[in-house]
């Protein structure tokens, strides 16, 4: 697999877009275990950062790029660019939706 630029701009130095594909989705939803969940409820009384939450953010986040990347790729693309996050928390987990442009680019001359 040949690697896709992910940037939050809607340029990236250097190159120009070529064309554009579409619009590219990367959603996951992530969920810790019971035991976990019950944990990291007991530190919400303490305060302070709940690490099992935030690990979880992150292995969501990092998920939705890969499925962003898959989803760019597939159309044809080499980057994505004006990528966003958003995201929501409820009963079930944690979701996250990473989206943006797929769009070829090449070097400049």
């Amino acid at each position: 697999m040949s690697e896709i630029l992910i940037t939050t701009t809607e340029t990236v130095a250097g190159y120009r877009v070529t064309q554009t594909h579409d619009e590219v989705f990367g959603l996951t939803t992530r969920s810790r275990n019971m035991f976990s969940t019950m944990g990291q409820s007991f530190k919400t009384i303490i305060g302070g950062e709940i690490k099992g939450y935030s690990k979880l953010q992150r292995v969501a986040r990092d998920a939705a790029i890969q499925n962003l990347k898959n989803e760019a790729q597939a159309l044809g693309a080499n980057a994505v660019i004006m990528m966003r996050f958003d995201s929501s928390s409820a009963n079930i987990g944690d979701s996250v939706v990473a989206y943006g442009t797929a769009v070829t680019i090449e070097k400049e001359i």
